[in-house]
């Protein structure tokens, strides 16, 4: 088994680059590090690389990358994987702070990459527009879940945090309540990704942010119950959700099997459970607006 530590980077491919480069510059507040005709990298204002956009003839979510430990060899886990029988490659790349990728596909075809080992991208910078801290998880949406669960359980290390219902079922990697979700619907595809914010502050800058680029929120501000996250969505241009979120639940210790207790919990411990639909959606704030809804009933 792999133990994958953390998020690195998504990258997407796009049909307008420049149009995607606008939006997380301007809207976002990443920070692009290097660009050409077909691609453009992005670090966030800590300086570790976030997000990569490559031309492509339709929006998708092609990669997702996780760091393991230092320690972790690469070719050793690439022999574990395919005891596994799963097919890997282990490449040179060109990337700020990288040198090297394993890589292998999920159950829907993703390209995972793992590497063990990196350096800040560029220096920190002050934030502007949004101006995230981090790429913080990235949900997913299919008719079938089970087999992507079974998969980065087993192959990746992660533990199931929470389920809401039997539809939505949210993994965590480390100390953050979740970091992949797999929700059930009617095709394959990206339902959202998320970038953690500084505080509650922050998310207030964000809203005031998005209404001045008139962005509109299509959730929010809230808090979940789940994870117990403040939220709040809205679409990029390519009509991909994106969420900025603060205060997530954290398991800082495993063997004691609850997340650290917060004044907004119900739960004394709140450990992982099945939520039902109503309370795992909002503890307070508006209720789910219909652009939000519609991603479980997109084709």
């Amino acid at each position: 088994m792999i133990r994958v530590k953390r998020i690195s980077h998504a990258t997407f491919e796009t049909p307008d680059v420049e149009r995607q480069t606008d939006y997380y510059t301007g809207v976002v507040g990443l920070v692009p590090l290097a660009k050409d005709k077909d691609r453009v990298l992005f670090v966030s204002r800590l300086g570790d690389l976030n997000v990569i956009l490559h031309r492509g003839t339709a929006p998708k979510l092609a990669k997702i990358a996780f760091q393991v430990a230092p320690q972790d060899d690469l070719p050793s886990l690439a022999k574990t994987l395919a005891g596994e029988g799963i097919r890997t490659s282990i490449d040179q790349v060109s990337l700020p702070g990288l040198e090297k990728l394993l890589r292998f596909e999920d159950p829907k075809g993703t390209t995972i990459e793992i590497f063990h080992e990196a350096r800040t991208a560029a220096p920190v910078s002050q934030p502007t527009a949004v101006g995230p801290t981090k790429l913080g998880h990235i949900s997913f949406m299919m008719p079938d879940i089970h087999p992507c669960i079974d998969f980065y359980q087993k192959v990746l290390g992660f533990r199931v945090s929470d389920w809401q219902e039997d539809f939505f079922c949210f993994m965590r990697c480390g100390a953050d309540h979740h970091t992949i979700n797999f929700a059930t619907g009617k095709s394959t595809r990206l339902h959202h990704m998320a970038f953690e914010l500084r505080d509650w502050a922050h998310v207030q800058v964000a809203c005031d942010h998005l209404g001045r680029m008139n962005v509109p929120i299509i959730w929010g501000p809230g808090r979940h119950g789940i994870s117990h996250n403040i939220f709040v969505y809205h679409r990029d241009p390519d009509d991909q959700m994106i969420e900025f979120y603060t205060e997530m639940d954290q398991m800082l210790d495993e063997e004691l099997g609850y997340f650290d207790p917060r004044p907004w919990h119900k739960d004394r411990p709140q450990r992982p459970k099945v939520w039902d639909r109503q309370s795992a959606a909002l503890i307070w704030g508006p209720p789910q607006g219909p652009d939000h809804a519609r991603q479980r009933n997109i084709e």
